[in-house]
């Protein structure tokens, strides 16, 4: 266990706080438990925010913002965020994602925002070729080679589980709680559209 009565540099504080949107008091707890370590800390911030996150998943969005975004002339993006008030959708963190997502919903072409949304017979048919790609492997062998590539799959076409446009380490549904823990409201992507000339 780390010693929290470690000292901790008023500096790491800052940077680790600019890293992950914490305030100081979360972040040199972080880093205290940690140990002085800031990737530790990050990773128990984002734990944390995570959790944060979840207590808050059933609460009414109804306040938000759309966001338009144009790439190059050929790409168009409409894109809807709800979050719970007008004071947090107005803020700058609120805007910045809205329009972040906009933009990586027109970098990145999902096809639902979840893959409760994509029909069944899209899962059928892309099953059907991972079966086919199995052959004759073992039962148990092609059942779990087939479950991953379809989950892959899945993954690529929902906007929620795809990586981010902005840190591919994290999905953007885990950038969504990052946010969600720092402004301390529920935050859902309710619907988007995406256009591409000559499509």
């Amino acid at each position: 266990m780390a010693n929290s009565s470690a000292k901790i540099a008023v500096a790491d504080i800052v940077a680790l706080r600019e890293l992950t949107g914490a305030g100081m008091m979360s972040a040199k707890a972080a880093l205290e438990e940690a140990g002085g370590d800031q990737d530790k800390a990050v990773a128990i911030l984002r734990k944390k925010g995570e959790a944060s996150a979840a207590k808050r998943s059933d609460r009414a969005t109804e306040a938000g913002l759309i966001d338009a975004y144009i790439h190059n002339g050929s790409i168009g993006v409409l894109i809807e965020v709800n979050c719970e008030t007008d004071f947090v959708a107005r803020t700058d963190d609120f805007k910045t994602l809205v329009h972040d997502l906009a933009m990586h919903v027109a970098a990145h072409d999902p096809q639902y925002l979840t893959p409760d949304e994509v029909p069944d017979d899209v899962i059928e048919r892309e099953k059907a070729i991972y079966i086919e790609e199995a052959g004759d492997k073992p039962a148990e062998i092609a059942a779990k080679m087939i479950a991953g590539k379809l989950d892959k799959y899945l993954a690529s076409l929902c906007l929620l589980q795809q990586p981010y446009l902005k840190d591919d380490k994290l999905t953007v549904e885990a950038y969504i709680k990052q946010l969600i823990a720092k402004l301390g409201e529920n935050i859902t992507v309710r619907r988007f559209v995406r256009y591409q000339l000559g499509d």
